[in-house]
């Protein structure tokens, strides 16, 4: 999975150095993946198609022979025998593509904390950072959200592993490494002059020697400014604030509960809920449960995790959303063809 991880954050990383900016590459990088993976979402509908077409049977047999299941089980291996059909051809190119995804996503999230740290290292050196900007979000590595603000705070830096900050330490300037050391310095009188994030433990140490040294800059300290009377707004199991320089404005985590919506009613391989319901026979509570938890996991995730993330969220719905339109009238034409060469009439 490493190798995957890595693999794909060349491939980001390459981009980028064409394009010059994160957001516009995360779109072609998401694009480039999901085309990649275009043949697998052609086997999946081919056998989520032909287990519709012959789900009425299954029911029927199923209803038959509720009293018997081990002739219940002959019957449709037979029926699935005679139509040539897989239990696994619908599911298992799915599959196959999840170490990908998941891939994907290690990849982002492993340039995102690289980004953040290394303006934090910025910051502490006197340096002003450039963030990576994308249309209305200031800075790409940071919530699409009025309630985030665009420099990382504490509870980002936390989250990022000793590795990464030793990995972007190393390739800093001398002449920037200096600095930071000076600044640190200045603020910390029991710091011993050097900087280690070899491991957990000297990332406990240095952590909050960096911390005081970013509360000290006025740069820094102006960027985590509240709205004069919106600061820790509580509402029952969390509070939240409204910064002056917010970073976005929640269009992404909106889109990505709408696009969401969009790409599960187009797609049945999107809605676990409703395929799960259709091979019962029903389209009980289970299908109406999860074509709700879905739009707004969608939102959950995208406004608790970095823009970049949740552009890459939304770009891959709608992109599921036109491949499903697509691939439906693909099979629909051909299903038609192969009906009207038998002398058949389609009832689609």
């Amino acid at each position: 999975m490493q190798a995957i991880t890595n693999a794909l954050g060349s491939v980001l990383y390459w981009i980028y150095s064409i394009l010059g900016n994160y957001g516009w590459s995360i779109v072609v990088f998401t694009i480039l993946i999901k085309a990649v993976l275009l043949p697998f979402d052609f086997k999946s509908r081919k056998g989520m198609r032909k287990m519709q077409r012959i789900q009425p049977e299954i029911n029927a047999l199923q209803k038959k022979y509720a009293n018997d299941k081990q002739k219940l089980q002959q019957k449709q291996a037979e029926l699935m025998k005679r139509e040539k059909y897989n239990p696994m051809s619908g599911c298992l190119p799915m599959l196959l593509t999840l170490p990908v995804l998941y891939a994907m996503f290690g990849a982002m999230r492993v340039i995102a904390n690289e980004q953040t740290v290394k303006h934090v290292f910025e910051y502490v050196s006197g340096i002003t950072p450039q963030f990576d900007s994308w249309l209305w979000v200031r800075n790409i590595w940071m919530p699409d959200s009025p309630f985030a603000t665009v420099v990382p705070d504490i509870n980002n830096l936390r989250m990022i592993g000793a590795d990464v900050w030793q990995r972007v330490f190393d390739s800093l300037r001398p002449e920037q490494v200096q600095l930071i050391l000076q600044n640190i310095q200045a603020q910390a009188t029991d710091f011993s002059g050097t900087l280690s994030f070899a491991n957990t433990a000297d990332l406990n140490v240095a952590l909050p020697h960096m911390l005081a040294t970013l509360n000290s800059m006025p740069e820094y300290i102006s960027m985590l400014k509240p709205v004069p009377g919106w600061a820790n707004m509580n509402f029952y199991l969390f509070s939240i604030t409204l910064y002056q320089h917010f970073n976005g404005y929640l269009i992404l985590p909106a889109l990505a509960g709408a696009s969401q919506v969009l790409s599960t009613k187009l797609n049945p391989a999107a809605d676990p809920g409703a395929a799960s319901s259709a091979a019962q026979g029903n389209k009980g509570g289970t299908a109406n449960f999860m074509k709700y938890f879905f739009p707004l996991f969608s939102v959950f995730i995208t406004l608790t995790s970095n823009a970049g993330f949740a552009l890459y969220w939304v770009v891959t719905n709608l992109i599921a959303a036109g491949t499903s339109l697509l691939i439906t009238r693909y099979y629909d034409a051909k299903e038609a063809k192969e009906l009207a060469d038998k002398g058949e009439v389609s009832i689609r």
